[in-house]
């Protein structure tokens, strides 16, 4: 079974910065697509990342520039680093596992960003 942890969320100003981690267990990390995601209540779930298994990466065009995801196999670990926060970013931060058979979720972790 597969647990990611996500970890780093709090509040912080217009244009502060944060970074998410998305702690993994077990080996099945460094063998899969991983990615950030992001639901405002109400909302549906939408892309912020991607990272694949030899570092291509993908983003959605609203926080292109801005945010920048990694990911370190050695520590099973994949991170998120947010600069130029905006209010818009405001909501909660969930990373996922793409698996051949399954997708598995984080607890998610909140963001908040005041003007």
């Amino acid at each position: 079974q597969v647990q990611l942890v996500e970890s780093g969320g709090g509040l912080v100003q217009a244009g502060g910065s944060l970074r998410l981690s998305c702690a993994a267990s077990g080996s099945i990390f460094r063998l899969n697509t991983m990615g950030w995601y992001r639901q405002a209540p109400g909302k549906q779930r939408e892309l912020v990342a991607t990272i694949t298994t030899d570092g291509k990466t993908n983003y959605a065009d609203s926080v292109k520039g801005r945010f920048t995801v990694s990911r370190d196999n050695a520590k099973n670990t994949m991170y998120l680093q947010m600069n130029s926060l905006k209010p818009e970013d405001t909501t909660v931060y969930y990373c996922n596992l793409v698996t051949a058979f399954t997708t598995y979720w984080g607890q998610g972790t909140q963001v908040t960003v005041s003007s």
